[in-house]
C-alpha cells in the first residue's frame, strides 16, 4: 500500500500564489507516476498535473501550464505543486495519487492511491 498526504491549500486572492506538497509513504517502488487532480463542488475530478519518480518528466492541463509547476525533491518523497497566478476556476479540492506507468495518466479512475485532499479558494 501507498500512503499519500497533501498540505499547503488555503484561501487566497486571485493573482496569488499557492505550494502544495504531497507526501508519499509506503511501498513507494510500486509508484512510478504522482498526479495531481482537483475536484470543484458539483464537477468532475479533473486532472491538473503529473510527473515521474524519478522527477524527469512532467505533464500539465493545457488550463495551468504556464501557470503552475510539478517538482520532486530528487530521491525523496515528496512532491510539490507550485500555483502561480490563481484565478477564482481554479477553485477546487486538490489531490495527489500514485499509478504505475504513463498510460492514460489524465484519467484519474486508474490511479491507485488517494491523499484526503487539501482546499484551494481563490477570490476575486
Amino acid at each position: 500500500q501507498v500512503q499519500l498526504r497533501e498540505s499547503g491549500g488555503g484561501s487566497v486572492q486571485a493573482g496569488d500564489s499557492l505550494k502544495l506538497s504531497c507526501t508519499v509513504s509506503g511501498r513507494t517502488h510500486v509508484t512510478s507516476i504522482i498526479g495531481w487532480f482537483r475536484q470543484a463542488p458539483g464537477k468532475d475530478r479533473e486532472f491538473v498535473a503529473a510527473i515521474s519518480w524519478s522527477g524527469a518528466t512532467t505533464y500539465y492541463a493545457k488550463s495551468v501550464e504556464g501557470r503552475f509547476t510539478v517538482s520532486k525533491d530528487g530521491a525523496g518523497s515528496t512532491v510539490w505543486l507550485q500555483m502561480n497566478s490563481l484565478k477564482p476556476e481554479d477553485t477546487a479540492a486538490y489531490y495527489c495519487a500514485t499509478k504505475f506507468g504513463w498510460t492514460a495518466y489524465t484519467n484519474y479512475r486508474i490511479y491507485n492511491s488517494w491523499g484526503p485532499g487539501t482546499p484551494v479558494t481563490v477570490s476575486s
